[in-house]
């Protein structure tokens, strides 16, 4: 008889529809029996090895971009939300500033294989943002439009989870301009490249539309748990 190596691996979840019920017995606090989802380390707060697999761990936070920073002074800044809401809003500096303000520590996941573990971030929950602005039934997806061009997009479910955040502050500082400041979105259950820096336009949408990088290759889902990187 041959011998088959132990594969630790071998039972973790390697599907979307898995991880979809692995998460909803999670919250559910039901019993799990079908394996954990990709990654190592200790569990993170939702259930998942902190570090998702083919990621390394960083000290540091690489700069990454489409080779243009927009310089926004914050006179100049604005956020417009627009799309399936009842309420189409341009938020100023001053009154972003005066929404509910959030703080959080998350993780920070690159395609490019590198995660930056623990970052304190604080500013606006984009639940709070899609609440204000009252977004209509029909809404199924959300189209981010940046600055610098950049666009993404992403279902409306995974934008409105809890750590979804409109970051203006980064370990207690401002956010540097390089990093997407004034303020960029982050999204810790996916990809970094579902958040986009220097945010100016969040559409409400029925349909989904491909951003950037989706258009160029990249996964449409972008679950660091699956490896899912490219489509």
């Amino acid at each position: 008889m041959s011998y088959i190596p132990f594969d630790p691996n071998s039972k973790k979840i390697k599907n979307r529809e898995a991880l979809v019920r692995y998460r909803k017995a999670l919250q559910e606090k039901k019993a799990w029996t079908e394996g954990l989802p990709m990654g190592e380390g200790p569990l993170n707060r939702d259930g998942n090895p902190k570090l998702p697999p083919g990621q390394k761990a960083v000290d540091r936070w690489p700069v990454l971009d489409l080779g243009i920073q927009p310089d926004l002074p914050l006179e100049m800044w604005s956020l417009t939300v627009s799309g399936l809401v009842k309420r189409p809003t341009s938020f100023t500096w001053d009154q972003f500033m005066a929404l509910p303000q959030a703080e959080d520590v998350s993780d920070f996941h690159c395609v490019t294989s590198w995660s930056r573990m623990d970052n304190h971030w604080k500013g606006v929950r984009f639940r709070d943002i899609a609440e204000r602005c009252e977004v209509l039934p029909s809404a199924r997806y959300v189209f981010i439009k940046a600055y610098d061009s950049y666009s993404t997009n992403l279902p409306l479910e995974e934008a409105m989870k809890y750590d979804v955040l409109l970051v203006h502050m980064w370990e207690d500082k401002p956010l540097p301009k390089d990093h997407g400041g004034p303020v960029r979105m982050i999204t810790p259950q996916l990809y970094a490249w579902k958040g986009a820096k220097w945010i100016g336009e969040i559409v409400f949408r029925d349909r989904d539309e491909l951003g950037f990088w989706e258009q160029r290759g990249y996964s449409n889902t972008a679950e660091p748990w699956l490896n899912d990187r490219y489509s």
